[in-house]
Formats: C-alpha cells, sequence, structure tokens
C-alpha cells in the first residue's frame, strides 16, 4: 500500500509501477505538445523601410531617389512582395505587412491614407525632418520585430531595407529564434545595403529592374512630396471598376481556357504579381483611364475579377 511507512521510519519510495506509470503519464503530454506544435502553422511577416523601398526603386528605374519625381505603386508592390513570400514559405501563413515610413508630426499623407487600407498592411510612421529624411523609422521597426520574435507571433521575418542601424532588430529577433530574410533592390552600382546587415542575416534575396519597373513611373512635373498624383477627369464608380474586373475575368477564361485561372483560386484573395499587373493594364486600358493611386477602385477591380472567377469553379 502507498501509505505503509519504509522500515527507516520515511515514506515507502515508489515502486517500478508507480514509476512507469509516471514516465507513461509524461510520454502522452509529450505527444500531445508536439502533435499541437506540428499542426499549428509556421507564420512570417513582412517588414519594409518605404524609405529604403522608394530610394532604391527610384534609382533604379527612374534614375533618381527624390519622389518628387517619379510615383510608387506601393499597393503594387506590396501585393508583389506578398506573393513572392507565398511562393518562398508555402506551408507559413501571412501576418501582415507593416510598412514604416516617415511623415511630419507623424500625420498620413493622402498616399499613406491610402496604403493603410490595404487589407493585411500596418503603416507604422516615423517623423520627417526639414530635409525629407525619416527620423525613428529603424526603432519602429526594431520594436515590431523584436516584440512579435518574443511572443513566438512569428517564425520568419522578411525584412526590407538596407541600413546599418537594423543590425540590432536583427539579432533581437533570431535571440528568440525567428528566421530573418533580408531582400533588396538591385543597386545601379555598388550596394544600398550594408555589409554588416547583409552579414546577420538568414538568408538574401535581390530584386532586380524587371521585377521593379511595373511599380514606378516618372512625373513629368513634380508634384508634393508624400501625395498621389492628381488623375485627370472624374473617377469611375466602384460598381463601374467591379463590372470591368468580372469583364477581363471572362475574357481571360475565353482566350487563356480554365486550367491557367483555376490555378489563381488557392490564392485568394490575392493575385500573383505579375498577373495583377495585367489585370490592371487591360482593366484601364478599357477605362481608358488610370487606376494608380486609387487603392479602392484597385480592389473594387480585384473583387469583380474574383467575383466572376468563382461562379466558374
Amino acid at each position: 500500500m502507498s501509505d505503509v511507512n519504509h522500515p527507516s521510519g520515511g515514506p515507502r519510495p515508489p515502486g517500478l509501477g508507480e514509476i512507469a506509470a509516471g514516465i507513461e503519464r509524461t510520454n502522452e503530454l509529450l505527444t500531445r505538445v508536439l502533435a499541437e506544435v506540428a499542426t499549428t502553422p509556421s507564420t512570417h511577416a513582412v517588414f519594409v523601410d518605404a524609405g529604403y523601398a522608394y530610394a532604391a526603386a527610384g534609382r533604379l528605374v527612374a534614375g533618381t531617389e527624390d519622389r518628387r519625381a517619379f510615383g510608387l505603386d506601393a499597393e503594387g508592390l506590396i501585393e508583389a512582395f506578398i506573393d513572392k513570400a507565398r511562393t518562398i514559405f508555402p506551408d507559413s501563413r501571412l501576418l501582415r505587412v507593416y510598412w514604416y515610413d516617415g511623415a511630419r508630426r507623424r500625420i498620413h499623407t493622402t498616399e499613406q491614407q491610402s496604403i493603410a487600407e490595404l487589407p493585411d498592411v500596418k503603416v507604422r510612421l516615423g517623423n520627417l525632418n526639414a530635409n525629407n529624411q525619416q527620423k525613428g523609422v529603424d526603432s519602429l521597426i526594431r520594436t515590431d520585430l523584436e516584440s512579435l520574435a518574443r511572443h513566438r507571433a512569428i517564425s520568419d521575418a522578411v525584412l526590407i531595407g538596407g541600413d546599418e542601424d537594423l543590425v540590432s532588430a536583427v539579432e533581437a529577433a533570431q535571440g528568440y529564434g525567428a528566421r530573418v530574410h533580408l531582400w533588396g533592390i538591385e543597386a545601379v552600382d555598388g550596394r544600398n545595403q550594408a555589409e554588416p546587415l547583409l552579414w546577420e542575416v538568414d538568408s538574401q534575396r535581390t530584386f532586380d529592374l524587371e521585377f521593379c519597373r511595373p511599380y514606378v513611373t516618372r512625373r513629368s512635373v513634380y508634384e508634393p512630396f508624400g501625395e498621389a498624383p492628381a488623375r485627370p477627369g472624374p473617377a469611375p464608380s466602384r460598381g463601374d471598376v467591379r463590372f470591368v474586373g468580372a469583364q477581363v475575368a471572362a475574357q481571360w477564361l475565353g482566350s487563356r481556357g480554365r486550367a491557367p485561372l483555376a490555378e489563381l483560386l488557392p490564392g485568394h484573395p490575392y493575385l500573383p504579381g505579375t498577373v495583377d499587373q495585367e489585370l490592371l493594364v487591360e482593366a484601364e486600358a478599357l477605362l481608358g483611364l488610370s487606376l494608380r493611386g486609387h487603392a479602392d477602385l484597385r480592389r473594387a477591380l480585384r473583387d469583380g475579377f474574383w467575383d466572376h472567377l468563382r461562379t466558374q469553379y
């Protein structure tokens, strides 16, 4: 009996049967924990230093880092990053995209407001000084990256930037077990990412001119910094653009066949970057005007495309 004292006067030590039962209970607990971990999907997040993205893409495509001299289709670029991450991390889910930019007194510009309205995107603002230089962005990146890694909210972090000050953010995230992947934009000459940053990350990837070209448009006249360019004529309604999205989907089904479009369905509500650009170009041709800078209308365009596509399968 378990309550019989040992001859020495103390409680009787557990027998082999009790030890075996304890080991079995421990093994069952470990098995349940491992099974839960195995079925928990990996999660990744994308951290974009917008200052780096604008400067590097502008330099590569438009030959200048001055934001007033070119327009960046931030929405299209973000979706291209999401699509690339989905390809690289096929068994992982996206937490969100963090978009770090500067603004005077941390007040969103019209363009930044449009980006903030995108699904799965969080805009974080640092200050912008008199020379249009970002201040405080690197510390925001470090805070978010370290916090998410510490709470096991992400297993992989995609960092798009080049500043050496980001090294501490990488080290902090790696200290909590997250893997950090550095993505960059091809430099015209030399490098646009600090060597110490390249040394610290777990992997590197560079996007070339062909990748960036669809998202950068030269401007003939300088426009206010941070503002979306004005578009001539009244903008179409969301209903009109949604109808055009369905129209393009119907045309593609007729010309491309069902199989290529069926392959898009698992990615709903996202479209691969190249497909999204083709949809935008064809829609603008049908509408006779540009949808660049109209994030709400571009979402309506995709909604219409998906509406028609999903009714066919």
